[in-house]
C-alpha cells in the first residue's frame, strides 16, 4: 500500500506539473494560430521527445527533459537548440508584425496568470488551511548555545520587529515572516525587538551559519529558535519508557520539569542533553481530555545503535490539531505571491547573504507538491502553492531576457523601433547562447535540489534498532521505578528498554518549515 500511494503522488504532481506548463504553452499556441503564424510542434517538456504525434500541420510531442515547454514558431526568434532544426526555412514564410509577436508571447504569461485566478477563486471558496504557528511571533524553543540565547531571548518572548521592520508571521512565505526578516537581514548583529511579561525589549543576537559542504547550499542565517507551536504527542514506541508511563498518542505536553514548554522542541532539547550528560528523570506535565497530571520518565539508551543517545521513546510529535480554514479574496492572493517574487528579486540584488544558489527549480517544485499531496489536507495547499507558482511563472517570464517571453517582446519593441528585425545570424546567436545559459542555469539549481531533497530523505529513512530479550511487563514497569529512583541508573536495568535512535536535532540544521515541525518524525522500528 505505502508503494501505491508513493505511485499515486508521483502521478498526482506529474500531472499537475504539466498542467501548470501545457497551459502557459496553450495561451502561445492560441494566440499564434489567432494571429496567423505558423506552429510546427506544441511540446510538454524539452529534449528528444519519447512521445509525439502530428494532427494536421502540428506536432504534439511530450520531451525527456522535465523542465519547461515550448510551442515551436518559426516566424519569431529561433531556439534550435531547444526547439529542434525547423522543419520550414524562415526566408520562405511571411513576416509577421511586431505586435503579433507581442502578442504571441504576452499570451503565455496571461494564460498563467489566470490559471493563478482560477486556483485562487477555488482557494477562496474550499479555503487554506491554517493554525495557531501560521500567525504566531512568539517564540517556542531557543538553542540553549544558539545566538538568540546569548542575546538573552527566551521561550515564550513575542516578537516584533526585527531591524526595525515589524514581524507578523514566523515563517515564509511573507516577507513580514521572522524568518524571512533574519536570512535578509546585512548587520553584523541583528536587533529584535520583543514582548516578555507585558514589557517591551531588544535584543541584538549575531547570526549562526550551519557549516555546509561544497556540494550542499550555501547555509543562510540563523539565530537557532523555533515558532510556539502544540506540543501534541503523535506516536509513541511500544514498551519505550513514554509507553510505561502511559503517555499516549494525543497528550500534549504543557511543562518540563515544572516548567511551561512553548513547543515540543523543549523535550527534544532536554534529551539530546542526556547524551551528555548524568542521566536524570524527566517530569512531563501532560493535559489529557481536559486533565493536567504529571509523569516522570528516564530516558534510556538503546544496545544498538552504539552511537544512540538516551531517549524517552516519543517517536514522532504533531502541532495544533486546531485547524482553521481561511478564506482569503483571489486579489489577496494574487497581490501576495506577486510580492514573494518580487521580494525575492529585491534580496538577490541587496546586500543580503541570498544570491542564485538559494533559487529553486523544477525538482524543488516537485518536491514540494510531493510533500503537499501527502498530508491529511495537502489537496487544499496545493491548491494554494498553485496559485504563488502560477504568479511566479508569469512574471518571471516577463524579464527581458532573450529566450524568455519577456526577451520576444524586447526583440519585438527593437524590431519596432528599427523598422526592421534582428539579422537572424545575430538572433540565432543570442538565443542559443542565453539558451545554453538558461539550461546551465537549470541543471545548477537541480543540483542543489536535488542533493537537498537526498539528504532530506536520508535523514528520515527509517532506522532499524535491535533490542535485548524481553522480560515481563511487571517486570518491566519494577524496573522502570527502580530506574527512577536510581541516579545514575543501573546498566542492568537499563538494558531492559529500547527506544528511538537518535538523529541530529532539528534546530542545528536549517529552520525547518511549519509543516515539517508539525509532522517531524523520529522513524525507527522497533523489535519487542
Amino acid at each position: 500500500m505505502i508503494i501505491l500511494r508513493y505511485i499515486l503522488v508521483a502521478l498526482e504532481v506529474v500531472l499537475l506539473f504539466n498542467l501548470l506548463i501545457g497551459v502557459h504553452e496553450l495561451g502561445h499556441f492560441l494566440a499564434a494560430r489567432w494571429r496567423g503564424l505558423k506552429v510546427e510542434r506544441f511540446a510538454i517538456w524539452f529534449g528528444k521527445p519519447i512521445w509525439k504525434k502530428k494532427i494536421g500541420d502540428v506536432e504534439y510531442a511530450l520531451g525527456t527533459i522535465p523542465f519547461g515547454g515550448y510551442v515551436s514558431l518559426p516566424q519569431m526568434a529561433t531556439m534550435e537548440s531547444i526547439e529542434g532544426k525547423s522543419e520550414t526555412p524562415v526566408e520562405q514564410l511571411p513576416n509577421v508584425s511586431p505586435l503579433d509577436k507581442i502578442i504571441v508571447a504576452v499570451a503565455g504569461p496571461l494564460f498563467s496568470l489566470l490559471l493563478a485566478v482560477v486556483f485562487a477563486v477555488v482557494v477562496w471558496q474550499v479555503g487554506k488551511p491554517t493554525n495557531e504557528a501560521d500567525n504566531t511571533t512568539t517564540i517556542g524553543w531557543v538553542d540553549p548555545t544558539g545566538p538568540a540565547a546569548k542575546a538573552g531571548l527566551l521561550p515564550g518572548d513575542t516578537i516584533l520587529e526585527i531591524d526595525g521592520k515589524p514581524v507578523h508571521h514566523f515563517a515564509p512565505t511573507s516577507s513580514d515572516s521572522v524568518t524571512w526578516r533574519i536570512v535578509t537581514s546585512t548587520g553584523t548583529n541583528i536587533a529584535i525587538k520583543y514582548r516578555r511579561a507585558g514589557q517591551e525589549a531588544t535584543a541584538y543576537a549575531t547570526p549562526f551559519h550551519r557549516k555546509t559542504g561544497w556540494l550542499e547550499r550555501k547555509a543562510l542565517r540563523q539565530i537557532l529558535i523555533t515558532s510556539a507551536n502544540q506540543a501534541s504527542i503523535f506516536e509513541v514506541a511500544t514498551n519505550s519508557p513514554a509507553a510505561l508511563a502511559g503517555l499516549k498518542t494525543g497528550d500534549e505536553v504543557v511543562a518540563l520539569n515544572g516548567e511551561k514548554i512553548y513547543s515540543f522542541m523543549a523535550v527534544v532539547s532536554a534529551e539530546d542533553a542526556l547524551s551528555n550528560s548524568v542521566v536524570k528523570p524527566l517530569t512531563l506535565t501532560l493535559r489529557r481530555n481536559g486533565e493536567q497530571f504529571d509523569r516522570t520518565l528516564l530516558a534510556v539508551k538503546p544496545l544498538q545503535p552504539t552511537n544512540s543517545g538516551p531517549v524517552l521513546g516519543i517517536v514522532s510529535w504533531q502541532g495544533s490539531t486546531n485547524i482553521l480554514l481561511a478564506h482569503p479574496s483571489p486579489v489577496e492572493q494574487i497581490k501576495v505571491s506577486a510580492g514573494q517574487i518580487f521580494n525575492t528579486f529585491g534580496a538577490l540584488f541587496s546586500k543580503s547573504e541570498i544570491g542564485v544558489q538559494q533559487l529553486g527549480g523544477a525538482v524543488m517544485i516537485i518536491r514540494v507538491y510531493s510533500n503537499l499531496f501527502q498530508d491529511e489536507d495537502g489537496w487544499r495547499r496545493v491548491l494554494w502553492f498553485s496559485v504563488i507558482l502560477n504568479v511566479n511563472l508569469a512574471l518571471l517570464n516577463m524579464l527581458p531576457l532573450p529566450v524568455l517571453d519577456g526577451g520576444h517582446i524586447l526583440l519585438s519593441l527593437i524590431e519596432w523601433l528599427r523598422r526592421r528585425p534582428v539579422h537572424a545570424k545575430i538572433l540565432e546567436k543570442i538565443q542559443t547562447g542565453f539558451a545554453a545559459l538558461l539550461i546551465g542555469f537549470m541543471v545548477y539549481i537541480a543540483f542543489f535540489d536535488a542533493g537537498d531533497w537526498f539528504r532530506s530523505a536520508k535523514a528520515d529513512r527509517e532506522v532499524p534498532v535491535e533490542s535485548c530479550k524481553w522480560i515481563s511487563r511487571d517486570d518491566r514497569e519494577a524496573a522502570q521505578k527502580k530506574l527512577i529512583s536510581t541516579s545514575p541508573p543501573s546498566r542492568p536495568a537499563r538494558e531492559l528498554f529500547i527506544s528511538a535512535a537518535r538523529q541530529k536535532p532539528p534546530a542545528l540544521r536549517d529552520p525547518p518549515s511549519r509543516y515539517e515541525t508539525n509532522r517531524r518524525r523520529r522513524r525507527t522500528r522497533y523489535k519487542p
